[in-house]
């Protein structure tokens, strides 16, 4: 992430992180505004104590970012990319599933 801001580069840069779940059950997930975070909250934390300083400062740039940008940037990728996860996250209605996800991890992370 460059400048204090992120970029649809650095979407892409993580795309493997948005393939973990098929496009139709991510989907599914935001219809019901489910809370993944919870659901995974263990696998997280683990990762979580794992990251880079680097990979912290790129999370902390991102749970600062308004989620307008961040599904902007979203659909950027998905323009390029066609991954259809990306589409299903840059859609608007879906913007309550990423706010509420990213709010609970910003109560995981400790750094």
């Amino acid at each position: 992430m460059s400048d204090e801001k992120i970029t649809v580069n650095d979407v892409i840069a993580y795309e493997s992180l948005f393939k973990f779940a098929p496009a139709f059950l991510l989907e599914r997930f935001a219809k019901r505004n489910t809370n993944v975070v919870s659901k995974f909250q263990s696998k997280i934390e683990s990762h979580l104590a794992k990251i880079s300083d680097n990979q912290k400062s790129k999370l902390k740039i991102l749970l600062q970012t308004d989620i307008d940008e961040i599904q902007r940037l979203l659909g950027e990728a998905y323009e390029e990319r066609g991954l259809k996860q990306y589409k299903v996250l840059a859609n608007p209605k879906y913007k309550p599933f990423i706010e509420d996800n990213l709010s609970e991890i910003r109560k995981l992370v400790t750094f």
